[in-house]
């Protein structure tokens, strides 16, 4: 099994969000992206998005918590027997959690091969 902290693991994602389309990072507006140890329920989750999506939008400002992206280090690191799969998988994690925001669903993921 794969040996990666809580802090090198951070430092994984916020290498693989720099790696990341600009084009695909420039329409994101009040998302944080965190990092948590495991997922409460589903231990095998390895990333969640919590917000309003984009399409689903209204009136939209001043005030309002930012959406939440976030990587689960556990269940990544189960999934992943080296560095550079673990890369790969976090690569993949942030595109489709970054989709969800985008209002993309699961269905359109998976033709997309992001699911």
């Amino acid at each position: 099994m794969l040996e990666v902290d809580l802090a090198a693991f951070e430092a994984l994602v916020a290498e693989e969000l720099d790696r990341l389309p600009e084009d695909m990072l420039a329409g994101l507006e009040n998302v944080a992206f965190v990092v948590e140890e495991r997922a409460e329920g589903d231990q095998d989750l390895l990333g969640l998005y919590e917000g309003v999506e984009l399409t689903d939008r209204g009136v939209y400002g001043l005030g309002e918590l930012p959406d939440r992206i976030t990587l689960f280090r556990a269940a990544h690191v189960a999934v992943c027997s080296e560095l550079d799969e673990l890369r790969e998988e976090i690569h993949a994690t942030l595109v489709h959690e970054i989709a969800h925001y985008y209002g993309i669903g699961e269905e359109r993921l998976h033709e997309l091969g992001w699911g």
